[in-house]
């Protein structure tokens, strides 16, 4: 295996191209892809998603959970994909290099993609704090005169004042929302997910993507 560039999404995984060390990189009509966390919601509705599309295919399942199950079964595809779940990343990868000149890797095995985990710690999401940030060094400072850690009520600051509280609820999926508010007013700006499937064009876009990128990238909008 050799050192691969990476493309990564503020609500998506990290995704690595796979390439054999015996032949150069070769454009391939199909790709080929490794699901790692493959047994939880999102690695489940990958599998359904890749299975699905044109030019795509699952070519390994990595969990340590469900293991011996058929992917296909777990996705809840009509059909068995005749790929088990197994718990060795190593040994798919290594029989992926085998059979092909490039393949992908999609990974969801991080606590960032637990969906719907009421006691999650990690506050405030990346999500949020990454929108935080890019509000910040547009030459405006937020919250003026008030900008203690102290005085945000259980928020976090981030960037020139920028409050951001989170919240985690087992009804929500993903939902940020930015509120922009004067004396008498308030304008909001809302995008909430209520399904991981609405996320998938994104995945797949990022699978047919990433065996071009020479470096790393972070966050779709740079590939779109």
């Amino acid at each position: 295996m050799t050192n691969s560039p990476c493309a990564c999404s503020r609500s998506q995984p990290s995704i690595f191209p796979v390439y054999s060390s015996k032949v150069a990189m070769a454009s391939l009509r199909t790709k080929v892809v490794v699901v790692h966390g493959a047994a939880g919601e999102l690695g489940r509705t990958a599998i359904a998603a890749i299975s699905k599309a044109r030019g795509t295919e699952v070519a390994g399942a990595v969990d340590v959970q469900e293991v011996g199950r058929d992917a296909g079964e777990v996705a809840g595809l009509e059909e068995p994909l005749e790929i088990p779940i197994i718990n060795d990343l190593v040994m798919v990868l290594g029989s992926l290099s085998q059979n092909t000149t490039s393949g992908v890797m999609v990974d969801f095995n991080s606590d960032s993609t637990l969906v719907h985990d009421n006691v999650r710690q990690a506050y405030p999401s990346t999500e949020a704090e990454e929108l935080a940030k890019s509000l910040s060094g547009l030459g405006r400072i937020y919250n003026r005169g008030d900008l203690s850690q102290e005085n945000a009520k259980g928020a976090v600051v981030v960037g020139d004042g920028i409050r951001v509280h989170s919240l985690s609820t087992p009804s929500r999926t993903s939902s940020i929302e930015i509120l922009l508010s004067s004396p008498g007013e308030v304008l909001s700006y809302k995008h909430e997910i209520t399904d991981v499937r609405s996320l998938m064009p994104g995945l797949l876009l990022a699978i047919r993507r990433v065996v071009r990128l020479k470096n790393l990238v972070y966050d779709l909008e740079k590939i779109l």
